[in-house]
Formats: structure tokens, sequence, C-alpha cells
């Protein structure tokens, strides 16, 4: 069997990776780039040093940076219109997975119109937009190197999941000098979003042999980095490893897809507007613990390649170690429940039917080792509001009885 994997063309890796851009303009044949950005980029002095770059190899350029976090579809328009407007040959994406996704729907709709519900999965928008050569600023969302970008639709505040090769950046710049000024939250929620990537390609039922050796990779990588980084943010080395982490766990699941945490997660960031990385924070034990039975050899090894069990570690023992790291993860990162970051429960149970239908209509639970009924799904989001330490779920008792 074989299997079709799908890569930026261009990735330049490594400090001062982005002293390159010059170059990766000129190999495209681009002379006329706008820099797609949000506001906090521009006031860090991002912007200004990545203009002097390629005004240096006299390349100029212009930027937007009305991009927002969580990006809906109404703001991604006023990109639309500014680059109709305009004779722009590339899209040079920089900042967090907010920008990168926004660049990359602004790519498409600008060269094929439409509305972004238009191209919803399961629609694979394969059409070729303005190349995005995509500069990640965070060790997290993996968007540099995928082919999916999520907008929320502002009428039903459903996020949308749109996948396909147009989707894919041209080339893609990994410099982790980037996110050495990023504030602890961010690395917290961005880490455990790229942990969750890594782990979720590697369960999924997309998986092959090739994203496999991707997510392992990034697990090694993240699981002994993640929390060095957060507690000792100057640390250069912790910071480079999570942003190749984050690289090969975004390769791992463009390639193999995400699961049901990621399915679950967007709902929860489109209706209460948790950061994205928050919300899979916040499932990730809770999901674990009731997929595990269905693939414990699978979960066994991403605890030994976390770091949290040993290799003659049995699959039981490993998976327990598993579910326990998850647990310290969120706590020692300051993972808040749903009740601390705000949400009020009679809020919550208001949408939580709608929340399982868009979760499951999203596509993603169905890459899961076990594949959650609407009912199962709406038990596991009612978990998340009680206090106790997520169970091993035995795999013949999975009804909704078994969660409530």
């Amino acid at each position: 069997m074989s299997h079709q994997i799908n890569l930026p063309r261009i990735m330049e890796i490594g400090k001062n990776a982005r002293s390159k851009l010059p170059l990766i303009l000129n190999s495209l044949g681009a002379k006329k780039p706008l820099i797609i950005t949000d506001k906090m980029m521009v006031s860090l002095g991002y912007i200004a040093q990545i203009q002097e770059i390629l005004k240096a190899e006299l390349i100029d350029s212009d930027y937007f940076d009305e991009t927002i976090p969580e990006p809906t579809s109404s703001s991604i328009e006023a990109g639309v219109d500014h680059v109709k407007n305009h004779d722009y040959d590339a899209i040079i994406a920089i900042g967090g997975g907010s920008p990168i996704d926004s660049a990359k729907a602004i790519s498409i709709l600008s060269k094929h119109g439409g509305v972004i519900a238009d191209y919803k999965f399961p629609r694979q928008v394969n059409e070729i937009g303005l190349p995005i050569i995509a500069i990640p600023t965070t060790a997290g969302t993996g968007s540099e190197c995928t082919r999916f970008t999520i907008i929320t639709n502002d009428l039903t505040s459903e996020k949308m999941l749109c996948a396909g090769l147009g989707f894919l950046p041209v080339a893609a710049i990994i410099d982790y000098e980037l996110t050495m000024s990023l504030p602890a939250r961010t690395t917290a929620d961005t880490g455990i979003d790229a942990l969750t990537h890594a782990m979720e390609a590697y369960v999924s039922k997309k998986a092959s042999p090739y994203s496999d050796a991707q997510a392992l990779a990034a697990m090694r990588l993240i699981g002994p980095n993640l929390q060095t980084a957060y507690h000792q943010p100057s640390n250069e080395s912790a910071r480079e490893k999570m942003m190749l982490g984050s690289t090969l766990a975004g390769i791992a699941f463009s390639n193999a897809s995400v699961a049901l945490v990621h399915g679950m997660s967007r709902p929860i960031g489109a209706f209460f507007h948790v950061p994205h990385g928050l919300s899979n924070a916040m499932l990730l034990p809770t999901v674990t613990a009731f997929s595990i039975q269905a693939a414990p050899e699978r979960y066994a090894e991403c605890a030994k390649a976390i770091g949290c069990a040993n290799h003659d570690d049995s699959d039981d023992v490993a998976n327990q170690k598993l579910i326990d790291t998850l647990i310290e993860i969120n706590r020692d990162l300051a993972v808040p429940s749903l009740a601390e970051f705000g949400v009020s429960k009679s809020d919550f149970d208001q949408v939580v039917h709608t929340m399982a239908e868009q979760a499951l209509a999203s596509g993603s639970p169905s890459n899961n080792p076990i594949v959650p009924s609407l009912e199962q799904i709406i038990t596991l989001y009612q978990q998340l509001w009680q206090e106790q330490k997520p169970a091993l779920i035995d795999e013949n008792k999975l009804t909704e009885e078994s969660y409530t």
C-alpha cells in the first residue's frame, strides 16, 4: 500500500533562517510580496526586520496586519480585498497559526473567489492560489507545512476545517530565534498543540510509516523540552528543539490527519474563544483515556517517545504513565479548566449538542482509534466539568453510560 506525502517545496530550517527569504523569493520568481501578519508582530519589530532583509536585496514589500486570533470568515475579507486591489505575486505569512491560516484562506479566495464556506471539508481544495512562504513565530501549530486551514464561520460559530494542496505553503522558514520572546502562556499552549499533533498523527487511522517516523521524532523533541521552554524561556536549546518538533508534528498530521481531540477542540474555541492549543490541552487526557484501549501499543509508543515510560514497560504500565504525565503537564503549565477559563456551565450545556455535531462533521473523529458516537462525544465534553482523574476505559464498555 502506498501513501501520498505532501510537503512545502522549500524548507529552510535553523538559526537565522529568515535571512534566506530573498533567495527563496527569487527562486519563485516573486518580486512583489505581501506580508500577512498581525499587529503584535508589527509592534515587536519583526515585520520591520523582515522588510529590511528584503530591502537589502532590492525587494519592496507591503504588509497587511489585520489578521486576528482564531480567524473568522469576515476577518479574512479585508485581506482578500487588499490583495485584489494590488498586483502581488507572493504572500509572506509571519506569525502564529492564525496569521498563517488567514494567509492560506486569503491566497485561495483572492484568486478563485467565493466565500471560505465554499471550501470547507469534505471538499479537497487543490486549486493553486498565490504562493505562500510561511514563517512561524510559535512552536506549535505546524501550519507552515500543512495542507489545512481553520476558519470560523461568523454566521454559525462553526470552526471550518478546510483541506487540500491549495493550502500547503510553497516554502517554510523555520527559525527558532523568532520564538525566543514568546510569553509563557503562548509557549505552553502552542507546545501542547504540537504534542497533540504528534500523538494524534501517530494513532490516526490514516497513519503511515512516513508519518509515524515524523510523529515519533516530534514527540522525542517535544516531550523533554516543552516544560523547559515554559520555565526557562531563554533556553535556546529547548526553543530550537521545540521549533523543530512542532514542524515535524505538522508534517506528521498533514499527512496522517488529526483525530478526536482536534475534532472536539475546534467547537470549544469557536463558541467560547478558548485558544486552540489550550482547548487541546483541556481535552487531551480525557480523550486519550477514552481512546487508549483501541490502540494500546500505539499509545505506549507515544509514552516511550515522550520520555515518560521506559522501553521495557508493558503497554498497560506505559499507558497509565502517559495519562498521569498528560495530567501533570497540564498542571505544571497552568492549564485552566473550562470553568477556570470563565465558561459558564449553563452556557456550555446549551450548545454542547451542537458542538458534538460540529466535531463529528469536521471528519477528524473518524480518524480516531475509537470512532465515537454523538452521545459519546457529548459525555466526553461533560467530563471536562468533572474533577476526577481520567481513568483508562474498558473497550468493551464504550457506551454513553461509561462516561457519566
